[in-house]
């Protein structure tokens, strides 16, 4: 059965669906490394789509995962059908993730693959498959090396499906969660170098989470050592200032561990610590990109004004 298009799609988009369908049509059986994402979660419904029950979802689960994320990727995995099933994680356990070097997400995919291969050898002939994009070729990306090693096959990066026309093969489809933003893992949220636990990860999802119940669902709280950077798009910063009161946030993340709390007015940048990686690698410093803040400590709160 395939999933009905609710509005038409332009010619590359529709070419590039129908690749899709025809590309995991010729798979025996398929296990989704499924995170809940847009991507993820359209290779997931088209393996559906073709497969039927020959077809999985599995969710790696581990305190790197905000728990809504977990709460949404089971509601959609429901919605289209497919069978989904969670797998514990335990990238903690390994200093070469927990020290957080610049690769670090090597040592997760590596950590998240060996337990998929686990549920996949009890099915012969399953393949894994996950939701990278051509778009994520582009970025620092050591979990794509760890997937390639480990056997996956990405169909949207091979056939070479961007991001925006994911979602507007998503939205052709009816998929409600078509316009998701990327949220990457919790991890992401520590500037290389600096040592990830449970704790940390813990803190970081908490405040994010409040931050999600006054409406800012595009959000990050960066953290260094424990002092708190928020990251709201540009165009929200105002809002965020202006919607909460700003005694009530300080003692909200003082009250869950940190020290300080500031607001970036540079705005939400996906990937900002890794354009930091990237200005290294080039040589190149480009003062007018550096991020300005709006710092508030325990100490200040009396003089500063939100």
């Amino acid at each position: 059965m395939l999933f009905k298009q609710v509005e038409p799609l332009p010619v590359l988009e529709q070419n590039q669906l129908n690749l899709l369908r025809s590309y995991i049509s010729k798979l025996d059986a398929v296990c989704v490394a499924y995170s809940g994402g847009v991507d993820s979660t359209l290779v997931a419904a088209i393996s559906l789509e073709q497969l039927g029950f020959n077809a999985i979802a599995v969710t790696g689960v581990s305190p790197a995962l905000a728990p809504h994320l977990l709460k949404e990727a089971k509601h959609q995995a429901a919605w289209i059908g497919i069978q989904h099933h969670e797998c514990i994680t335990n990238e903690l356990d390994d200093p070469a993730y927990r020290n957080n070097p610049d690769n670090r997400c090597f040592a997760c995919k590596q950590e998240l693959h060996k337990e998929l291969a686990a549920i996949t050898t009890k099915a012969k002939g399953m393949q894994v498959i996950d939701g990278v994009n051509r778009d994520d070729l582009d970025d620092h990306r050591p979990g794509i090396k760890a997937a390639t090693l480990a056997g996956v096959s990405s169909p949207l990066a091979e056939l070479e499906i961007r991001k925006d026309s994911i979602r507007r093969i998503s939205r052709a489809l009816g998929f409600p969660w078509w316009d998701k933003p990327a949220q990457p893992c919790l991890a992401s949220r520590v500037p290389y170098g600096e040592t990830i636990d449970a704790t940390r990860l813990n803190r970081i999802g908490e405040a994010e989470a409040w931050l999600k119940k006054y409406g800012f669902n595009r959000v990050r709280v960066r953290t260094y050592g424990l002092t708190a950077s928020i990251e709201v798009p540009a165009e929200a910063i105002n809002d965020l200032m202006h919607k909460i009161d700003r005694q009530k946030l300080i003692n909200y993340f003082l009250g869950i561990g940190f020290t300080a709390v500031s607001i970036d007015l540079e705005g939400l940048i996906s990937g900002k610590l890794n354009r930091n990686k990237a200005k290294s690698s080039s040589s190149q410093i480009d003062a007018s990109n550096l991020s300005m803040k709006q710092v508030y400590t325990s100490e200040e709160t009396s003089e500063s004004d939100f």
